[in-house]
């Protein structure tokens, strides 16, 4: 059963011809043809977005509805996510993220928030099951494919919630986690993350290698996003399975910021049998963003702290409005250079090391132009088929890549 909805696939269809000038091979390809080469490769995106598994590593939706429910499950005016754009889009299995604010660790919040953000997926699931359901296996993925019904896998974003105790982790792998960013804003129990000036453990701490050993035995993928260099590495030295990095994208385009992946790690990742997936949100895409994005933040803490105001997102918007008309608007990335960054990380190790974690639903108005949603993967389709990559190829980036890692980590936990 296929997922394309007829109703919407024009609309996407005219979105990708419309963007048909992204793609670099049409920049540079003779003009005879080039009109029939641009609506093939738009019909090609659309039929393989249809019949491909898309997995995308990370997105926020749980979080989201964690602050105003919504059904999903139909049309919603806000949000990046909802059924009927991922019909439109293809999308088969989205990670839902279980996200854990940092702050939360020494609240001793973390758990009990976790679990909140998993019921919240099974009440989605529960709304309308024909629709969607969790998977907790690649062949549960295909199975629901196969049934026409959107697969959401878990991924735990901050590893926080495991508070310090093995069983913890066993006890979300029964319900159905399956991978954890072992940190996220802050350095926790188990590893200094990259956000963190301090850097308490110099990568992981004892736990985090346990916590690594345990993941590998239970079958969960270790994500290494958001982490720093030194405990990727660490994390490189002691698995016995791939790994992957979530929603993480290619440092070469934003130097020295460390969220993003340096080409060293790129290559270690590929060595270890891993995939990087790359982060649409325009400050992970291009340096300009980045840049942007980092000097705002700045401004926005400098601001609060000088009028002793407590951070929210209302708060955070009007700012960044009146940041906007002082410093120029926010300068969104592209699809062209979201395209560069699969590109890049293909050259330096092979097209079997790169898939897709959007952050959708989590980076807020910050998302390049031609990928604003979960109907917008027939656009990036596109752009790969009009750089040359074959159609085996655009598969393992939309997903197949990421299943083959993990029907590894499984593998690794039945020999345990």
């Amino acid at each position: 059963m296929n997922f394309c909805c007829n109703a919407i696939a024009p609309r996407i269809l005219l979105l990708a011809v419309m963007l048909a000038g992204c793609g670099a091979a049409d920049k540079d390809a003779p003009v005879a043809g080039k009109d029939t080469a641009v609506v093939d490769n738009a019909h090609r995106a659309l039929e393989i977005a249809r019949t491909a598994i898309i997995v995308d590593g990370h997105i926020d939706v749980p979080d989201r509805l964690a602050l105003e429910w919504v059904d999903v499950t139909q049309a919603t005016d806000g949000g990046d996510y909802d059924y009927p754009r991922a019909v439109a889009g293809g999308l088969n299995a989205p990670f839902m993220s279980i996200y854990t604010a940092a702050e939360l660790e020494a609240e001793g919040r973390s758990k009990a928030t976790a679990e909140q953000l998993i019921d919240i997926v099974e009440k989605i699931v529960a709304t309308a099951p024909e629709k969607h359901a969790i998977a907790r296996s690649p062949d549960d993925i295909e199975k629901n494919f196969a049934n026409g019904i959107i697969s959401l896998p878990l991924g735990m974003e901050n590893g926080s919630p495991i508070e310090g105790d093995l069983a913890n982790l066993e006890h979300f792998y029964d319900r159905g986690i399956r991978y954890v960013t072992l940190a996220h804003g802050l350095s926790n129990h188990i590893a200094d993350s990259s956000y963190d000036p301090n850097r308490q453990w110099g990568g992981l701490s004892e736990f985090g290698f346990e916590v690594v050993r345990e993941m590998n035995r239970l079958g969960i993928m270790v994500d290494v996003s958001h982490i720093t260099d030194d405990a990727v590495l660490d994390v490189l030295e002691v698995t016995k399975a791939p790994v992957i990095a979530s929603h993480s994208s290619a440092r070469h385009f934003t130097p020295g910021w460390e969220r993003n992946m340096s080409d060293e790690l790129i290559v270690r990742l590929a060595e270890n049998g891993g995939v990087i997936m790359i982060n649409f949100g325009s400050a992970f895409i291009s340096k300009e963003a980045s840049e942007y994005s980092a000097a705002r933040r700045d401004a926005y803490t400098q601001y609060r702290e000088a009028n002793g105001l407590e951070a929210s997102d209302e708060l955070e918007k009007s700012f960044a409005q009146t940041y906007a008309a002082e410093h120029g608007a926010f300068p969104f990335a592209t699809l062209d250079q979201v395209l560069d960054h699969f590109d890049y990380v293909v050259k330096l190790t092979s097209v079997n090391n790169v898939g897709i974690g959007s952050d959708y639903d989590g980076v807020g108005d910050s998302l390049p132009i031609g990928l604003k949603d979960v109907s917008s993967y027939p656009n990036l389709v596109k752009g790969l088929l009009d750089r040359g990559y074959s159609e085996e190829d655009v598969r393992k980036i939309l997903g197949g890549n990421l299943l083959r890692v993990w029907r590894e980590v499984e593998a690794v936990a039945a020999s345990s």
